[in-house]
């Protein structure tokens, strides 16, 4: 066991207890008084592990972000944690569901995993290595969002500017149910289609009628036909709202698409074809709304790079790490768009993520800590 991976093991019990105060904030993103609390805690937790400045973003619709920094004048680009402070969870779930440990030394809670335990081990790492007189002189930053939970949609800017500044970001998402770093994420796209027809009696004048149902049939048979799961791509209609009456040929449908990809050629292929759709219906009228879309944060030579390093700093200091792929996004592929080194999953390991038995394995901590404190101390751009 390394020197490091030993002092965070005689940590564990204070990042169990950080932890669960983490967890006693109730955080939903829309509630921003809620959120704010929290990011005051936050504010005060940065300034004293040591940050040199914390800048604060004013947001209306949800808590304010804020960029903490360490040795912001010493040379080099910075590493950067990327985290998020908002759950989905809505005011009064603790009263229902306090945090609690099982005899196992897993810690149940409202946003335990996602992503309060990732926090803990970030601002541990940096603690961790403050206490120790051992943060190099690099410059460190932890950028703390506060939206991610609907899709980033204040800080998706701010995150870009950062992160294309920085030598590595590393997005404190959870870890799989393996402690596996997550090295691949397919690429998400939610779409909603608007059908305008015609409306008229089904039984007097059906044929008067453009019936907006029909070309909705229609049209989600051929998405259907964009499946490619063996390849990683799937296409699926997933809500469907339309007709007015039993007895009136419906004049507006409306439908919504969710779209999975595993490389950004597909998923540009995919949105080129749905944007792209026409009506099967003479005087039928489709209208096509691209409501969010993540690219995809693929495996490719850069990320293989920037995991191999990864691994052989564990190694290193004791902790041995494994990659993994996920079907759902998250800010890492909004960094990894950029072109630029992004490693995420790299919070502790646990479960339940938006589920009622959401956790956090406890003796995932100090192995999480010891990893990211031996990339700040060894990471080389």
């Amino acid at each position: 066991m390394s020197d490091l991976l030993q002092y965070f093991q005689s940590r564990k019990q204070e990042m169990v207890d950080f932890l669960t105060a983490l967890v006693n904030y109730e955080t939903p993103t829309r509630d921003k008084e809620s959120v704010d609390k929290l990011g005051a805690f936050m504010e005060a937790q940065f300034h004293a592990t040591g940050a040199s400045s914390v800048t604060r973003f004013p947001v209306e619709g949800a808590g304010d972000i804020l960029l903490a920094k360490w040795n912001e004048d010493a040379p080099g680009k910075p590493l950067m944690f990327l985290i998020h402070i908002d759950t989905v969870w809505p005011l009064g779930t603790l009263a229902q569901r306090p945090a609690r440990i099982d005899e196992e030394g897993r810690l149940f809670g409202p946003g335990a995993i996602d992503m309060k335990g990732g926090i803990t081990v970030a601002l541990w790492s940096i603690r961790g290595l403050f206490e120790r007189g051992e943060l190099p002189q690099r410059p460190v930053w932890v950028l703390m969002t506060t939206d991610e939970e609907i899709g980033s949609i204040y800080s998706k800017p701010i995150i870009k500017e950062m992160a294309a500044q920085a030598a590595l970001t590393m997005v404190m998402e959870p870890a799989t149910i393996d402690e596996a770093l997550k090295t691949m994420r397919k690429g998400v796209s939610t779409y909603r289609v608007d059908i305008t027809g015609l409306p008229s009696h089904a039984g007097n004048a059906p044929e008067k009628g453009i019936n907006s149902i029909i070309e909705m049939a229609q049209q989600t048979m051929k998405l259907n036909g964009l499946n490619d799961l063996k390849n990683g791509t799937s296409v699926s209609v997933t809500m469907v709202n339309g007709g007015t009456a039993t007895n009136v040929i419906p004049e507006h449908t409306t439908f919504f698409v969710d779209v999975r990809t595993t490389t950004v050629r597909a998923w540009e292929a995919i949105n080129a074809q749905i944007t792209g759709l026409t009506p099967f219906v003479p005087g039928a009228k489709l209208e096509v709304t691209q409501i969010n879309g993540h690219q995809p944060m693929e495996r490719n030579e850069l990320m293989q790079k920037t995991y191999a390093q990864c691994k052989a700093i564990g190694e290193k200091y004791g902790v041995t790490t494994y990659e993994d792929s996920s079907g759902g996004g998250s800010d890492g592929n909004t960094v990894a768009s950029l072109g630029v080194p992004v490693l995420d999953g790299l919070g502790p390991q646990g479960d339940g993520l938006h589920a009622l038995h959401e956790h956090v394995v406890l003796n995932s901590l100090p192995r999480r800590a010891t990893l990211l404190a031996g990339m700040i101390k060894d990471w080389q751009a």
